[in-house]
């Protein structure tokens, strides 16, 4: 990662809603199935990767969401120190992917992450969502893929009426759009 351009660059505020863009932010895929996977993981990184659907774990600095039974997405709780992402990059390439246990990509580029949070924040996101969020929204650390506004995020509930959504760079302007609008009727 050469140069991060951020394609938002904003914060709005709204009647018990707060939307802000949280960049850059490393965002690392793991896929892997094998113990040894799993270990080396834990140990660069001082947390196990989740084994239970739609959950994350995480510390002070980092937290691991669960997409698959063989795939995480790693991203940091700070914004990027360049130096110091690509020394982990680096050496977790060198410990999984160069042994053959599994793969690390840097996705940093690729996911943009959005925090979503305030009173009416479950309420805005039913709107465009199929997703019921009855049972997620008072589950800590939960994780689903969804859909909103025909747009696939991942949302990792941080806490109550507190979420990170990641979106796809090509589609983060049309739902920024899409969830400022929405906000206004709240």
């Amino acid at each position: 990662m050469l140069n991060y351009n951020s394609p938002i660059k904003d914060q709005k505020e709204y009647s018990e809603i707060k939307i802000s863009e949280v960049e850059p932010t490393l965002k690392l895929n793991l896929r892997g199935k094998k113990r040894d996977f799993i270990t080396k993981i834990g140990k660069e990184l001082s947390i196990i990767p989740p084994s239970d659907p739609n959950t994350s774990s995480g510390n002070e600095k980092f937290n691991i969401l669960w997409l698959s039974p063989d795939e995480w997405l790693l991203y940091s709780n700070d914004k990027i120190d360049l130096k110091n992402t690509n020394l982990l990059e680096e050496k977790l390439f060198n410990e999984v992917s160069k042994s053959k246990i599994g793969s690390i990509s840097n996705v940093t580029d690729h996911w943009i992450m959005l925090n979503v949070n305030g009173k009416n924040t479950f309420d805005l996101l039913s709107t465009g969502c199929p997703f019921n969020f009855n049972n997620f929204k008072n589950s800590k650390n939960a994780v689903t893929q969804t859909l909103i506004n025909h747009i696939d995020v991942i949302l990792h509930n941080k806490d109550l009426n507190n979420l990170n959504l990641f979106v796809r760079r090509s589609f983060s302007n049309h739902l920024w759009s899409w969830l400022n609008d929405s906000s206004r009727f709240f």
